[in-house]
């Protein structure tokens, strides 16, 4: 009888490998965004010609992406896809042809296609449906929580990198001498986490999303960036916003009465984190040593631009001829310590806008070319939101705001570079797919 009894129970197994083989074409994405949390050397990556290991990952992603489509055989992309994804490519060859260093030159075409190009292609071809999406900003979501714990231990137990002399900066494990580099990625899963709490979907799934964006906001604080804090409060406010007005109205009431609450009332946020703040609105009267050198350095790109309009100086030409335009007021680098690193100076290798550094570089055809296609991306996926509301909608509008928000005071330029092609693929994924689009 029990034996009998036993036999009618329902049974409840682990998922085969047959059903998860539907996560293999995916893993090289995957292990591109989470090999993001393994510690690399010092220094800036995309400059010092140094390969991560997730630079590693994303080269095995375009591999497989190509094998893929000549064992398929046939067309995956719209001619309109495929220019809004491939025209940046024409920009870099010219300002690579024209060059006067032809070595610096090849080396900036391969990290600019990788970057701009070959990543973000790769990601809209191996994605096949809203569950895909799904996956990989789950994995962000996931590096972003590891990153950021390591963070708030730093700023919590004095072992971060060095900030108003002490060792309170929270850097993950990028190090000082990418001090932007975990607060980009806390950044990002916070993106994604808030636009998953706005959409449609499972009360549990919301409330863990709204969770996970609660906790990432500790570590983005700490971080002391003061552009990335710019960059996610104008994404997730449009996010709000394009997610319904009426939740909109009461989501901006909540964010007042906490902010009231736990500023204004019980004090949260020490003096450091206040003065952070209000150092925002002083970038005209009496900005800081790093915003003065910020503006020289956006001097001297457009100085470049003027003498060549029309390809740039060259690609990673910008160091070369940086000296020969700034002013005297630029120091010779930025210092950094702390987090097991000794005093060490950072040179100044770019103007840290992505938009002049494109334009000194590749001039006025490669910067069109680039921000056109950005732009492309942008209104593709904000018409298909609108159309659709959904969370990957929600998220991919997000993301992409961000960086464009943020390029305004960064570029490209150390481990986080790949995770940035990355979401560009998933924004590119979202907009411009319609065969393999996010089903309702």
């Amino acid at each position: 009888m029990a034996l009998t009894f036993a036999g009618t129970l329902p049974r409840r197994t682990a998922p085969t490998l047959r059903q998860l083989a539907w996560l293999v074409p995916l893993l090289p994405a995957v292990a591109t965004v989470l090999l993001l949390a393994a510690p690399v050397g010092t220094g800036d990556v995309s400059r010092s010609g140094k390969v991560t290991p997730a630079d590693a990952a994303s080269a095995v992603l375009v591999l497989t992406c190509a094998v893929r489509l000549v064992r398929a055989r046939r067309r995956v992309l719209s001619p309109a896809a495929a220019i809004v994804l491939g025209a940046p490519v024409a920009g870099f060859a010219l300002s690579a042809a024209t060059s006067l260093d032809p070595g610096a030159g090849l080396a900036g075409f391969l990290r600019y296609a990788q970057v701009f190009v070959a990543v973000p292609a790769a990601v809209v071809l191996l994605l096949r449906d809203r569950r895909d999406f799904a996956v990989i900003a789950g994995s962000i979501v996931a590096l972003a929580l590891v990153q950021g714990t390591v963070g708030v231990w730093q700023y919590a137990t004095g072992t971060g990198a060095s900030y108003q002399g002490e060792d309170i900066r929270a850097v993950g494990t990028f190090g000082p001498s990418d001090v932007m580099g975990m607060a980009t990625v806390v950044a990002y899963g916070l993106v994604i986490a808030v636009g998953w709490a706005l959409g449609a979907g499972p009360v549990r799934m919301r409330l863990t999303a709204l969770g996970c964006a609660v906790a990432l906001a500790v570590p983005l604080t700490v971080s002391f960036s003061r552009g990335t804090w710019i960059a996610t409060a104008v994404a997730c406010a449009a996010m709000t916003v394009l997610a319904g007005w009426r939740q909109a109205v009461r989501v901006f009431g909540v964010l007042a009465a906490s902010a009231v609450l736990l500023v204004g009332g019980v004090g949260v946020g020490s003096q450091l984190i206040g003065a952070r703040v209000a150092s925002i609105t002083q970038v005209t009267d009496a900005p800081d040593p790093s915003v003065t050198d910020r503006y020289t350095l956006w001097a001297a790109a457009v100085s470049m631009w003027r003498e060549h309009p029309v390809a740039g100086v060259g690609l990673k030409r910008f160091p070369d001829e940086r000296d020969g335009r700034a002013g005297l007021g630029l120091s010779s680098g930025s210092d950094t310590a702390g987090a097991g690193q000794g005093f060490k100076r950072e040179p100044l290798l770019s103007p840290h806008n992505m938009y002049l550094l494109a334009l000194s570089e590749q001039g006025l055809v490669g910067c069109a070319l680039l921000t056109g296609s950005w732009a492309a991306l942008l209104a593709g996926a904000t018409a298909r939101l609108r159309r659709v509301p959904s969370a990957p909608g929600l998220a991919a509008v997000g993301l992409l705001l961000w960086t464009l928000v943020d390029f305004l005071y960064a570029d490209i330029g150390g481990p986080c570079t790949v995770l940035t092609a990355t979401l560009l693929g998933l924004t590119g994924w979202y907009a411009l797919a319609p065969a393999n689009g996010p089903r309702p």
